[in-house]
């Protein structure tokens, strides 16, 4: 194994000392590296507060700011953060409207964040993000696992919360955007943890994992590898089975890296994705592309189609600051 580290228990409390000095400006680490929160908030505000196991970096600590997220709980890497942080976090940002817990649909994230939410005083609420595509949300487990559609999510409801939503109408919302959002993977190569110090698992030189967790969880099968074009159709196939969009829709599309694919290849990504959709009637109104929701060192890619209306369109166009992601300030 090969990491710029050194030691793996010190790496996450190393990266975000590196990341709180490369932010400054825009963030603050909490007391005990507990939390990250926007530097600049909003009396009155309903506060959005996100987390998960740190490895997906820049998800979600590199969302906080202006229109998006006003604290984010890092946990170890690929481990749920502690009630004890989620409930930190809280009570850094909430200044009296509330906060909405936007949680991805895995085990121990669920658990814990419904463990702080119980012993916090006050208005909170949780919103499960489960936009995976191809797995029915009452499966057995926990069904749809949240992946690259969290980053959609957290740009829309940050953009609501910053006109002044209220935590049930952002509640509502969310649960609106997730019936729209949908995501699939896939993996060309693992990632290694550097706890672990080997990789989660083992691919051929000429295979690919269709449907792969962001965590390298195993996806709907292993395939022989395939030609990009063929690789795009089969995930916006699923994508677009769920979804089941009118002729003519509008689309926002999400190309995001791993963390081990170059920007090349995620531009040719889009660009596949982009002539699939044309040929299937649809409109791709908005494109996003580059390394948001990764699994350390992974190399492969998701894609994520949320359909479009007026709101969420108008959401996503408003204006962020983060430091991961910026556009109209």
């Amino acid at each position: 194994m090969k990491k710029l580290m050194n030691a793996a228990s010190a790496m996450l409390d190393e990266s975000l000392d590196g990341f709180a000095a490369a932010h400054a400006g825009l963030i603050i680490l909490g007391p005990e590296r507990q939390y990250v929160r926007r530097r600049t908030l909003v009396p009155g505000k309903a506060a959005l507060v996100s987390g998960g196991g740190s490895g997906h970096e820049p998800m979600h600590i590199g969302f906080v700011g202006h229109g998006m997220l006003d604290a984010a709980c890092p946990g170890q890497v690929f481990t749920s953060p502690t009630p004890g942080q989620i409930a930190a976090a809280a009570a850094a940002v909430d200044t009296g409207a509330g906060c909405l817990l936007i949680v991805k649909n895995y085990e121990g994230d669920v658990m814990n964040f419904d463990m702080a939410r119980e012993a916090m005083p006050g208005r909170v609420e949780t919103l499960i993000v489960q936009d995976e595509a191809g797995v029915e949300a009452d499966a057995p487990g926990l069904g749809r696992r949240g992946m690259a559609g969290t980053l959609v999510v957290e740009k829309c409801l940050g953009a609501a919360a910053e006109r002044g939503d209220g935590i049930e109408a952002l509640q509502a919302l969310g649960e609106r955007i997730n019936r729209v959002t949908r995501t699939m993977g896939v993996a060309l190569s693992s990632c290694t943890v550097p706890a672990a110090g080997t990789p989660t698992f083992r691919l051929g030189d000429d295979e690919m994992e269709l449907g792969v967790g962001i965590h390298g969880e195993p996806g709907r099968r292993r395939n022989r590898m395939a030609a990009a074009d063929a690789i795009a159709r089969e995930m916006l196939g699923a994508i677009l089975r769920d979804l089941a969009p009118r002729p003519g829709a509008e689309v926002l599309l999400l190309v995001n890296g791993y963390g081990g694919t170059p920007a090349m290849e995620l531009y040719l990504m889009v660009d596949s994705a982009n002539r699939i959709l044309r040929a299937a009637g649809l409109a791709t109104a908005r494109v996003l592309t580059g390394t948001y929701v990764t699994s350390m060192e992974m190399a492969g890619c998701s894609i994520t189609l949320m359909l479009l209306d007026d709101e969420l369109t108008a959401l996503w166009d408003a204006s962020v600051l983060t430091p991961a992601l910026r556009w109209g300030v």
